[in-house]
């Protein structure tokens, strides 16, 4: 049984929480300034990062894209020069599944700008088809890139950016970092990790003034399909998959997920979810789990099945295209567009 004393001291302590709260909500609240910052985004030189660098450039930021192929980076930086003649953009070649190269790239960052006030983590790989044909080897390299990756790159930033006393960090996560999603294990398996991730890193950066936002992007028409890596049928896995991408009402272009992106950076919020059949999905997980898990096997089981011979392999969506998939089938047209439009092909 509580005394006067102790009801009156509990309710004291949760005005001054639900004060405190109220503070820091209203300094998170405070928009951020991209013009001048130096912003470093990963997987910069296609996709969502591409989108996302065009924009952020729009506002005046310098630009550090990373990315592993020196030829896509060199057509990112000419596409954004093109659009915004004075942007001013960096491209470094690196791999930041290796903790030595993700290192430099932020140090190239600081020798280039002077620091890293943006960090945006997009790198990303996408590996499709029934767990019968995943490798141990699948597993780490989505761990690779989803989670030791991004990890490299902000423990090399968080220095700089406690010595200035703020920064962003932006991890772009998954609606599979939320829902597991059937021939996706290997990806949501490291999309999962990266949001444990990113939700603890903003529970301990928010003293340093370093805010981190986690976003969970539903699926997005930016190309990618020609670029992920498929096993067992790889027609038919591919085939699903980008149409998929290519539904307008099941995928949100591009360019309307940069900004969302970017307003969330901004503010500082703490996550976002992108579309609104991601943000239903979550709600329905959250409320009817078992019967959502029944329903996630019964599409498995809709979902072509493991391949007798030959399925190990993994190619890109590229190789392995048909006539319900590829450049010119309807479904998939807008795919292939916007793989264009993007630096996916």
């Amino acid at each position: 049984m509580l005394t006067q004393q102790q009801k009156r001291m509990l309710a004291f302590s949760a005005v001054g929480v639900g004060a405190f709260a109220a503070a820091q909500m209203w300094r998170r609240r405070a928009p951020y300034d991209f013009a001048g910052k130096s912003v470093v985004i990963t997987g910069g030189s296609r996709g969502l990062g591409l989108v996302m660098a065009r924009q952020i450039a729009d506002q005046g930021a310098r630009l550090t894209l990373v990315a592993r192929d020196e030829e896509e980076l060199t057509r990112a930086m000419r596409d954004i020069q093109a659009r915004q003649p004075f942007a001013e953009v960096a491209p470094v070649t690196a791999d930041i599944r290796s903790r030595y190269q993700a290192e430099r790239a932020v140090a190239m960052a600081i020798d280039r700008f002077g620091t890293v006030d943006v960090l945006i983590n997009n790198a990303g790989i996408i590996q499709v088809g029934p767990i019968d044909h995943m490798k141990v080897s699948d597993y780490e390299d989505a761990m690779l890139t989803h989670f030791w990756g991004p990890l490299y790159m902000i423990l090399a930033a968080i220095p700089y950016m406690r010595r200035q006393g703020a920064g962003r960090i932006v991890n772009i996560s998954s609606i599979g970092g939320r829902i597991s999603v059937p021939h996706l294990v290997p990806y949501s398996a490291s999309k999962f990790a990266l949001a444990g991730l990113s939700d603890g890193l903003r529970a301990e950066l928010a003293r340093h003034n370093i805010l981190v936002t986690s976003v969970y992007p539903g699926l997005m028409r930016t190309g990618s399909p020609v670029n992920a890596m498929f096993k067992g049928h790889r027609p038919q896995e591919y085939a699903w998959f980008a149409i998929s991408d290519s539904l307008p009402l099941a995928s949100i272009a591009p360019e309307r997920a940069a900004r969302q992106i970017i307003r969330a950076c901004r503010y500082g919020d703490a996550e976002l979810v992108i579309t609104v059949q991601a943000k239903l999905a979550i709600l329905a997980r959250t409320l009817a789990p078992e019967l959502f898990a029944e329903t996630m096997a019964l599409i498995n089981q809709l979902l072509p099945g493991p391949a007798p011979a030959d399925g190990d392999e993994a190619r890109e969506g590229r190789e392995s295209e048909s006539e319900m998939a590829g450049p010119s089938a309807p479904l998939t047209a807008r795919t292939y567009r916007e793989a264009e439009k993007n630096n996916e092909m």
